[in-house]
């Protein structure tokens, strides 16, 4: 009897695939944003556990798009700061700020403190600085991916759809230091 080797899941997916899987959770996200209540930090946790994991995604739409191995990407674990490193080297210029946030994201443990750390959630990074790396990492992986519109997993409403590309051609113009 053979055995037959089982594959990791993501393992076959499309760059495509994972980028609408971030964005889904991009979406996640946005929609947990109001559900969390000023002065009780635990309540911000599922927000920040999904604006993490779509970050985390995105990186990884991008290191699939540009080559890299699955299983080499999946080594990384979690660690943003080496998903940033080789993006960075694959062409991804994000603000300094923005890499500096996910350079501390991994030096904190940010996704292991969101999930398994409810005394430490206060340490956490600041909400607005998480939701605008979220923002900028999801607008310039699409971009770089060349994702047209009907491609991409786009709001609903057109309005979003103005912001989305007036942020885009924000960050674009925006210095990478």
């Amino acid at each position: 009897m053979a055995t037959e080797e089982l594959k990791y899941p993501g393992e076959l997916a499309s760059p495509q695939q994972i980028h609408e899987l971030a964005e889904e959770y991009r979406k996640a996200a946005h929609h947990l944003l109001p559900l969390g209540r000023a002065g009780k930090p635990l309540t911000r946790a599922p927000f920040r556990l999904s604006a993490i994991h779509a970050i985390e995604l995105y990186l990884t739409a991008l290191l699939l798009h540009r080559g890299h191995n699955p299983n080499q990407i999946r080594k990384m674990q979690h660690d943003l700061s080496a998903r940033t490193e080789h993006t960075t080297a694959a062409g991804l210029r994000l603000r300094a700020k923005t890499a500096k946030h996910l350079q501390s994201l991994s030096q904190n443990r940010e996704y292991l403190v969101t999930r398994y750390g409810p005394e430490m959630s206060a340490t956490a990074s600041q909400i607005s600085r998480l939701t605008a790396t979220l923002e900028e990492v999801a607008v310039k992986v699409t971009l770089l991916i060349g994702l047209s519109p009907s491609q991409r997993q786009a709001s609903p409403t057109s309005a979003k759809k103005v912001q989305v590309r007036d942020l885009a051609t924000s960050l674009s113009a925006s210095p990478a230091s």
